[in-house]
């Protein structure tokens, strides 16, 4: 999401080329890598070194590379060897700060950390995309001197994501236009906190329905948590929507909602809660990372307090999960108070999140590297 809008206003002020993962895109300047046939049985971290060093040996002739998390990190840190260019690395998450991960890479997760670590410590120089990134850059990587990272914000297209009043994905979906409902958009992973919004939706308003657009699970294990808690819900008005849906569809889905929940106990910045401001809609997220730098508690959502350890879990879960729920009942009680939050965060949005305004940072860093 970060890279579509980034690039599209960069080719405004730059000749950006594109090297991406996956199947190939349609898009002119866009060079998309599979990971190499000897690799694809092999684990996923290596399949990501594979491909990285097919994208090192494509940068020849930039001026700058560019890579965004870890697994593009060490292509850039390659082309940064290989063709004698600066690398700036924009940081998104962080692998110290995400050790679950070690379920679904195994020993990849010492890899993708070594990749990260390596990338990071020799970059010319570190985008964080919230003063909280800025901070756990720094804690997490001691070694890289304070004045090479800057923090350059997530943004969002404010035309794009914009209140929808049509109600036809709502009822395709099977939901009540009629009645108040939370939302949850987001993968299945523990970063994002799901598990903890299962609990806390026990004791949700009874009268609220509650949508949630969340698939793509990190692990078979998380999947079936995450299915037993749906299914252990003792309440109607619950939906499921497991595949992705196209973007005008999130967009419908986060226009209705009273509340839009992001539970996550990981999260750098938090676009999503950009989405559900721009949308006009309330929202109810975790007191983490740069989410209080986008949510404004009591002005266009609620902030949810959370005591945690070095992997991210809550100390109390109990306590974190009724919290959750308190605040959400709290908007849920009071829809006028939630429809003014939802004015308020797209008059933030729209003041303060301008992917114009990121571009020329990030252009202006690339200046003074060549």
């Amino acid at each position: 999401m970060h890279m579509e809008y980034l690039v599209r206003e960069l080719r405004k002020l730059a000749d950006v080329r594109v090297r991406c993962f996956g199947a190939g895109r349609a898009e002119a300047g866009v060079s998309a890598y599979r990971v190499p046939g000897g690799l694809e049985g092999a684990n996923p971290a290596l399949q990501v070194l594979g491909v990285d060093l097919e994208m090192a040996a494509a940068c020849e002739g930039a001026d700058v590379v560019h890579s965004h998390t870890w697994y593009a990190n060490f292509a850039g840190h390659v082309a940064k060897m290989l063709h004698g260019i600066p690398h700036v690395v924009t940081t998104h998450s962080l692998e110290p700060l995400r050790p679950w991960k070690a379920e679904q890479l195994g020993g990849g997760y010492t890899i993708s950390s070594w990749a990260e670590r390596t990338a990071l410590a020799s970059a010319d120089a570190v985008i964080a995309v919230s003063e909280g990134m800025r901070r756990d850059v720094l804690a997490a990587y001691p070694e890289i001197p304070p004045g090479r990272v800057t923090v350059v914000h997530n943004g969002i297209d404010t035309t794009e994501y914009a209140p929808d009043p049509g109600l036809d994905v709502l009822r395709m979906h099977g939901v009540d236009p009629a009645r108040p409902y939370v939302v949850f958009v987001g993968r299945i992973t523990r970063q994002k906190g799901l598990v903890h919004l299962l609990h806390a939706a026990h004791s949700f308003d009874p009268g609220a329905q509650l949508v949630l657009c969340a698939g793509a699970p990190d692990t078979p294990e998380i999947a079936a948590e995450v299915t037993a808690l749906v299914r252990g819900l003792d309440r109607d008005g619950v939906f499921w929507i497991q595949e992705m849906l196209p973007k005008p569809e999130v967009i419908q889905l986060l226009t209705h909602a009273t509340v839009f929940v992001c539970p996550s106990v990981y999260e750098p910045m938090g676009i999503v809660n950009l989405e559900a401001m721009a949308c006009e809609t309330a929202v109810v997220a975790t007191a983490t990372g740069g989410i209080p730098e986008v949510v404004a508690d009591g002005e266009t959502g609620l902030l949810v307090p959370i005591s945690q350890s070095g992997d991210g879990t809550p100390h109390d879960p109990e306590r974190f999960a009724a919290d959750l729920a308190d605040r959400v009942n709290t908007l849920l009680g009071d829809p006028a108070r939630a429809e003014a939050m939802g004015r308020a965060g797209r008059a933030r949005a729209v003041d303060h999140f301008s992917w114009s305004r990121i571009a020329h940072r990030t252009r202006d860093l690339y200046a003074a590297l060549v």
